[in-house]
């Protein structure tokens, strides 16, 4: 139960600033849509520990955002995510790398500074997602392996499928917004995410303990104001 509690303090901390925010003037509201698409660099925090480089990735979707409070205001988005591990083999000549595929649901609260032209903001809150599909690409036969010079490998991993569909954690970026005409803008933004569930079991007969997600997005999209 311990990660829905930290989502649950997370939404409570969030009610606390909205709440507080709603005390400032009068703030004439914006509703917008927009699209974006970027690049991910993720891994897969595991325990035992598989050595990694960040994999690279794609993402992209949709996104509508509420204001109505000066400086405060709500997002909700659906993208495509891809995200998952790349792993490294110390001076073994091998590679493989192991892609996952989500549709990725994140509910935001909107922190904004600045003015109508130039906003600097910070997004954060958590994130769900569904498990649509992997695929993964190795130099060697991952049903016939090859003797590694690191003995301590995990090699189950190989040959393992994604247990739990569902993933979620918290989510947390920030960024800049330039309004290029009264109905147009322009968002760049970096974002980081960390899974507080496991992609394969954890009961204490299973490989992993832990299996979480990891990742970085750098994403640039379009916003229409209303």
């Amino acid at each position: 139960m311990r990660p829905f509690r930290y989502i649950l303090l997370l939404i409570a901390a969030m009610t606390t600033i909205q709440t507080s925010l709603a005390q400032r003037s009068d703030y004439k509201p914006e509703f917008t849509v927009g699209v974006k698409g970027g690049t991910t660099l993720s891994s897969v925090s595991f325990t035992p520990t598989v050595t990694q480089s960040l994999l690279l990735g794609y993402t992209g979707g949709i996104s509508v955002r509420y204001i109505e409070e000066k400086f405060f205001g709500l997002i909700a988005e659906v993208n495509f995510t891809q995200c998952g591990w790349k792993e490294t083999f110390d001076t073994d000549p091998y590679t493989y790398s192991h892609t996952l595929n989500y549709v990725t649901v994140p509910f935001l609260t909107h922190f904004f500074f600045g003015n109508r032209i130039v906003r600097g903001f910070i997004n954060a809150g958590p994130q769900i997602g569904f498990f649509i599909g992997d695929s993964y690409k190795s130099n060697f036969d991952i049903n016939n392996l090859p003797e590694f010079s690191q003995k301590s490998k995990v090699k189950e991993i190989y040959t393992m499928d994604i247990a739990h569909k569902i993933d979620y954690g918290i989510m947390a970026g920030a960024g800049i917004e330039f309004r290029i005409a009264r109905s147009h803008g322009i968002v760049l933004e970096g974002r980081y995410y960390y899974g507080l569930g496991d992609i394969f079991n954890n009961r204490k007969k299973d490989v992993f303990s832990a299996s979480h997600n990891q990742i970085i997005t750098v994403s640039l999209g379009y916003l229409y104001h209303f």
